[in-house]
């Protein structure tokens, strides 16, 4: 029996949560969201975990540092970063931490769909 791969979805923001569980429902995926990182680490649900997509700047723990503590444990599944402010030092830290991107907001559901095909493997 095959699994539907799942995406957690780390966001502060309940809409961002919310939209993009919606389009990642809507490709064939599950999902599950996570109002912060350290939630997401708390959850059990790290190693079930096929994609993730996670906002930079959040309250507590950023999405960097919780891609850091995924990495230290080398548990750290196909992560896609969003952010509303991509800054150069943001660009940076994302592109030595072999995410596969980051993804400006507003992100168009093409880009993310492209991403998402790109960690499963179907691009």
């Amino acid at each position: 029996m095959e699994t539907t791969p799942v995406v957690s979805i780390v966001d502060d923001d309940e809409a961002v949560r919310f939209s993009l569980s919606n389009l990642v429902l809507s490709l064939g995926w599950e999902t599950r969201v996570y109002e912060s990182a350290e939630k997401f680490l708390a959850s059990g649900e790290v190693a079930s975990t096929a994609c993730l997509i996670s906002d930079i700047r959040m309250p507590g723990m950023s999405g960097i540092e919780m891609h850091e503590a995924l990495v230290a444990q080398g548990d750290v599944p196909p992560t896609i970063f969003i952010s509303a402010y991509p800054t150069p030092s943001v660009q940076a830290k994302v592109a030595g931490s072999g995410a596969l991107a980051l993804v400006e907001k507003p992100y168009s559901a093409e880009l993310i769909k492209h991403w998402l095909s790109v960690a499963f493997g179907e691009a």
